[in-house]
């Protein structure tokens, strides 16, 4: 019986040597996890100017201010007295000079806890910064850290980005952000996210691409349009808005849903909601290498709105009518988009570079480093072709 009882204790005292553990773990009450990272010119504001005139400064240049927002440990775990969830639900906490990484160690100075990026959700950068710093110098030390995840979004703000990490509700705001780029689905005016590995692939191609913009006020933000990264620089050059996000979206084919309002004959507006898109692009070449673009965009949708009572929407007659008016309104859009492409901006932001790529290798190895000047030099054309299938549920 005791020898039986002995060889029971070894045999549980091997088994509990045998198991695996987390040696070098951190409990996640003594970190401090941040979730959203906002980038502003280096402007020293509030508190940390007095410390700064207090003696609180190293030795660095006032290139960047960086923002990071700090989910508390109670949200993570605790909700307070009674079950009750607690009022402070993040903490905004900014820091200027030249590094990332000495930034984030100089916040460690500043907080009981160090701040860990294992949870990074956005990054928001504003214009201004991208405008006069190359967006690789400012990714650089996020590409390179193993704490932050490959999947975090990357956007732009047209005003202060440490504003898109407020709020005046008791959501965190760095949340509400990432959740916000699922409504792709919805509506074509929100771009798909650009991740941190996305964006990686973006600027090692050095062709000129879009980040989603983000605009505040009064505690609120709205996704506006996206602002343009000029591939051979990698600055911001200026922005396109709503429409023009669209028109993108309608030229790759990359629609999960979305609509078209416009007016008919008597202003009245009418509404075409998107069922399915269908874009080919094709590419025409002449004997002395001269290229030229069409795209041929197709799509289904039905009749969702119609403000004018008077007619009778389930004729076949009308539809057509009404598919007419659409189609315009579609190429005024894309029209739009290409002047800006090719006469305001000189840039290639649809993609098409990726394509050409794709259908040319071997011219592409020759014109990639300037793919831009490439571009703007060549004829694009396109055709709208839109079926109204159904007019939706109606009393007629």
């Amino acid at each position: 019986m005791f020898r039986q009882r002995v060889i029971r204790l070894l045999l549980v005292f091997v088994i509990l040597l045998t198991q695996s553990g987390c040696w070098s773990s951190k409990e996640i009450e003594d970190l401090s996890v941040y979730t959203g990272l906002a980038l502003d010119k280096g402007e020293p504001k509030g508190v940390e100017r007095e410390f700064e005139e207090l003696g609180g400064s190293y030795f660095k240049k006032n290139k960047l201010t960086a923002t990071v927002q700090i989910v508390p440990e109670k949200i993570l775990g605790n909700t307070g007295k009674d079950g009750a969830t607690p009022k402070t639900h993040y903490h905004n906490i900014s820091e200027t000079g030249d590094s990332l990484l000495e930034i984030f160690r100089q916040i460690s100075i500043r907080k009981n806890r160090p701040i860990i990026g294992h949870h990074l959700k956005v990054v928001v950068i504003s214009e201004k910064l991208v405008q006069q710093e190359k967006i690789r110098r400012l990714m650089d030390f996020l590409l390179r850290d193993n704490d932050i995840r490959p999947s975090c979004l990357i956007f732009l703000s047209q005003g202060p980005a440490s504003d898109t990490l407020k709020t005046t509700s008791e959501e965190i705001p760095s949340f509400r952000l990432a959740d916000m780029i699922h409504n792709h689905f919805r509506t074509s005016k929100v771009m798909k996210g650009i991740t941190l590995s996305n964006l990686d692939a973006l600027m090692y191609s050095r062709q000129s691409f879009v980040l989603q913009n983000i605009v505040e006020a009064q505690g609120e933000v709205e996704f506006s349009g996206a602002g343009i990264i000029k591939g051979d620089t990698g600055q911001w050059i200026g922005n396109i808005d709503q429409q023009d996000v669209e028109s993108i979206a309608w030229i790759k084919g990359d629609i999960k849903g979305g609509s078209i309002k416009t007016y008919n004959q008597l202003n009245e507006a009418i509404t075409y909601e998107i069922k399915s898109v269908k874009s080919k692009i094709t590419l025409k070449e002449t004997a002395d290498e001269k290229f030229s673009i069409h795209v041929a965009i197709e799509s289904d949708g039905r009749l969702i709105e119609n403000w004018d009572d008077n007619e009778h929407s389930a004729e076949v007659a009308y539809f057509k009518e009404l598919e007419k008016i659409f189609e315009e309104r579609l190429t005024e859009k894309i029209n739009a988009l290409i002047h800006k492409m090719h006469s305001t901006y000189k840039v290639d932001v649809a993609g098409f570079g990726n394509w050409f790529s794709i259908e040319k290798p071997q011219v592409w190895k020759k014109i990639k480093d300037h793919w831009d000047e490439e571009f703007i030099r060549m004829p694009l054309t396109f055709d709208v072709k839109l079926k109204i299938t159904d007019f939706g549920s109606t009393t007629e």
